[in-house]
């Protein structure tokens, strides 16, 4: 029973620490519980030990992945009950693996697996087909973004080694006062503690106030038609759809806009590619371009192809019926006045299920055609390999980050390499309702800001539209359900950041050393067998 309830104790702490409703200071504490019973289950426990270390770590991370995720529900109930069950049955994989070398191992050894493998585990999260990474412990502090300003060097995976760092050593000093009942270890572990949290938030603050605002700016008009995707997007027309977009854009607009920025597929009848040039959204899209000082556009549109040929099959094809397919997108496109072509930017970060059905070929059998709704819009989509950015100017460009891509840190920077000087980020994040799910999405968007200090654009359908600066605040919005827009200015950041250069490069090296402890591990505990 004991183990039990530091299983919820550690599930309880994690969610209260989680933005946008918790404190993420509790998170530097909340897996000691989980720890100590692992520990109890590991010395104590004669029988069946990993069995009962999966059921504690599940307990744990299922009331952790119920409470921070459990709107994914507002979208499918089968989506939610599927993300919060496989997630924790995830987490609790990698938990298990640290009990297997932490029998085999000392502390050391066995704390450093754990801090590695869960790296892994959540680089896996990052590319793998069912990519979840909502719940990567660096995106904790989203919320808090003076506390981690060092993320332009460490991206997330810093925020990552920092908890399980600060946890384990809270943990050690616990087991070593159990050991030998001294109170000067009570004092080294306090006096570790406040070190090593105060020394990493004081030099994140030096950073976040003596950031430097940038001196080219432009300005920027932020749409939100605040559309219901359940009862209104996809039972209008783009006509209509524009008509609103229009008449936003001329009772705020100025001769100084140089930016007007729609979201996610606004436009969403879904327009054949071969038509696009004399689709409705290229029609509104050229004239909000030719309104006062002629602004660029940067809206989303639902696009598709539709072939014969088999030779343009792509694995992401929709096949209809016999020699008939067609690749369906979620896509940004630019529009400038006189402008002799427009860029199309197809979004290929998806969402799971409802953008992909990841591993078809062994789940379609098995599964039929259920889609795993974790919001967006629902189909198969076709993606393109490269980032690709939307220049303004000739030297002026920004990233077209659809939805759920501003999840992804390191995918972001690929906008950036390629020449992005702000983020424009283009959503739609009404599927879950009035729930964390919004919330924490804008949240997210932060971190993307603080790790290549470029501010963001983002236009959200219903909600909530912002702009944030190169710091990572909020510095203007408009929030759920409201329809209307934001206005302000886009500062100019064409430097590079460490993270921009380098990308999760902690999580590689937590990659190498978790193979190597785990083989040392292994190897150790053959030696040690009587008769050998």
């Amino acid at each position: 029973m004991r183990n039990f309830l530091y299983a919820v104790s550690s599930g309880l702490l994690l969610a209260v620490s989680w933005p946008t409703y918790g404190f993420p200071l509790l998170i530097f504490f909340a897996f000691i519980p989980l720890l100590l019973a692992e520990f109890r289950i590991r010395n104590f426990s004669k029988k069946h030990g990993k069995l009962k270390v999966f059921g504690v770590a599940y307990s744990s991370f299922f009331i952790w992945n119920l409470v921070t995720t459990y709107w994914i529900y507002f979208s499918t109930p089968f989506g939610g009950a599927f993300a919060i069950l496989v997630n924790s049955l995830l987490m609790s994989f990698a938990f298990l693996m640290y009990h297997i070398v932490a029998k085999r191992t000392g502390f050391g050894a066995a704390a450093t697996f754990l801090t590695c493998i869960w790296m892994v585990f959540e680089q896996i999260h990052l590319n793998w087909d069912f990519s979840w990474p909502w719940l990567n412990l660096g995106n904790v502090f989203s919320e808090y973004i003076s506390w981690v300003q060092w993320y332009d060097i460490t991206g997330t995976f810093g925020g990552t080694l920092w908890i399980w760092l600060v946890n384990l050593t809270i943990f050690r000093s616990i087991l070593l006062y159990h050991e030998f009942q001294e109170k000067p270890i009570i004092f080294r572990g306090i006096l570790k503690l406040v070190l090593l949290i105060l020394v990493p938030i004081g030099i994140s603050l030096l950073k976040y106030y003596k950031y430097e605002e940038p001196k080219e700016k432009i300005n920027v008009l932020i749409l939100q038609p605040n559309i219901n995707p359940y009862t209104e997007k996809y039972n209008t027309t783009d006509s209509r759809i524009g008509q609103l977009l229009l008449k936003l854009t001329k009772d705020h607009i100025t001769d100084s806009t140089d930016l007007v920025l729609a979201p996610e597929t606004v436009f969403a009848d879904g327009t054949r590619l071969t038509n696009f040039n004399r689709s409705e959204a290229v029609y509104f899209g050229s004239q909000i371009s030719k309104l006062a000082s002629k602004p660029s556009f940067l809206g989303g549109i639902s696009l598709y192809d539709r072939f014969a040929d088999p030779s343009k099959v792509q694995k992401q094809s929709n096949q209809i019926g016999p020699m008939d397919w067609y690749d369906d997108y979620n896509s940004a496109f630019f529009v400038q006045n006189n402008q002799d072509s427009i860029p199309i930017y197809n979004k290929s970060k998806l969402v799971v299920g409802v953008e992909n059905f990841p591993y078809q070929d062994i789940l379609k059998p098995l599964l039929g055609d259920i889609m795993i709704d974790l919001g967006g819009t629902v189909a198969m989509k076709t993606t393109q390999p490269d980032r690709e950015v939307f220049y303004l100017k000739d030297s002026l460009a920004t990233a077209p980050i659809i939805c759920y891509e501003s999840v992804y840190g390191e995918y972001v920077t690929n906008y950036v390499k390629n020449g992005a000087d702000f983020l424009s980020i283009i959503t739609n994040d009404a599927w879950w309702g009035d729930t964390q799910g919004h919330r924490q999405h804008l949240s997210y968007a932060r971190l993307r800001a603080v790790e290549s200090h470029k501010y963001v654009a983002r236009s959200a359908n219903t909600g909530i539209s912002a702009i944030i600066n190169g710091r990572g605040d909020v510095i203007s919005e408009l929030g759920y359900e409201k329809t209307g827009v934001v206005t302000g200015q886009i500062g100019i950041n064409p430097e590079l950041t460490f993270y921009d250069r380098y990308g999760n490069y902690l999580s590689r090296i937590a990659s190498f050393l978790a193979i190597f402890i785990f083989l040392f591990a292994i190897i150790k505990y053959h030696r040690n067998r009587p008769g050998i």
